[in-house]
């Protein structure tokens, strides 16, 4: 099991290559507050649902303050052709090596129709501006969950 991260921790660091290639730092986002969630492949139907609800809600969570990056395995232009199709707002980066998901514990065993597999686990982390995570949710549901995000962080 991957380990996961707990409210308090330092979030930890990365830099992966957006949709356009350009890369993207954690640390772009200093000062401010930053949603990362991870998510397991592009142009799926539950990954679709959950990156246009975040698309929808993304005033709400950019006037409080909020940041949204969705990571996946996915490559840069399969990432900029799910971003134009589905007209996402949300800054979207490819993590092909897995390398940040398993640092943010978002890749490792987990259940998938009764059958134990690896892959990526769909999780949340809140990121305050000070680098430390204000919260880290994991198995999240695809559909419901920007809505239960706002609901938490009392938005």
């Amino acid at each position: 099991m991957a380990d996961r991260l707990t409210t308090g921790d330092t979030a930890p660091a990365f830099s992966l290559p957006d949709a356009d290639g350009r890369q993207v730092s954690l640390a772009d986002y200093a000062g401010r507050k930053v949603i990362v969630y991870f998510y397991p492949a592009a142009m799926t139907p539950g990954c679709t649902k959950q990156a246009c609800d975040f698309t929808d809600n993304l005033e709400v969570l950019a006037g409080a303050g909020y940041d949204v990056v969705g990571i996946s395995p996915d490559a840069p232009a399969k990432l900029a052709a799910f971003r134009e199709k589905e007209s996402l707002r949300v800054t979207l980066l490819s993590d092909p090596d897995k390398e940040v998901m398993r640092a943010y514990g978002a890749f490792g065993e987990k259940s998938l129709y009764g059958k134990t597999v690896t892959g990526v686990i769909r999780s949340t982390v809140v990121v305050d501006g000070d680098g430390t995570v204000a919260k880290a949710m994991y198995n999240v549901k695809a559909t419901g969950h920007v809505a239960k995000i706002i609901r938490d962080l009392g938005l």
